[in-house]
């Protein structure tokens, strides 16, 4: 093989492992047991925000981390949020990529996948 072959084989592999990782990484994050992700639980009042999140979040249509129903009253539940303006648990920022976990809502049956 020449030269270039090589490198752009090496390109490829490099391009495959960086993708897994970065698809791989947010699932890892989870702790399933305490719903939580670094330490960060996920259910509770939620305050969005555009600057300083504790948590950012990527919102999908499949394949998310965490199914979130939005309630009005005692978000107790992994995966249960009530929205509030004032005093949240987590603030919680909407991006478009490179979010700490990704989710879907749901109407029913909230939590972990």
């Amino acid at each position: 093989m020449n030269t270039q072959k090589i490198y752009r084989l090496f390109y490829l592999i490099a391009v495959i492992l960086i993708t897994n990782i970065m698809c791989a990484q947010s699932k890892e994050n989870i702790n399933e047991d305490s719903c939580s992700v670094n330490g960060i639980l996920l259910y509770g009042k939620i305050q969005f925000v555009e600057s300083f999140p504790d948590l950012t979040v990527q919102v999908v249509e499949s394949f998310p981390d965490l199914k979130v129903k939005i309630v009005n009253s005692f978000p107790d539940k992994c995966g249960e949020w009530q929205i509030v303006d004032s005093f949240p648990d987590i603030k919680v920022q909407i991006v478009e990529s490179f979010a700490d976990i990704k989710i879907k809502f749901v109407e029913s049956f909230p939590g972990i996948p």
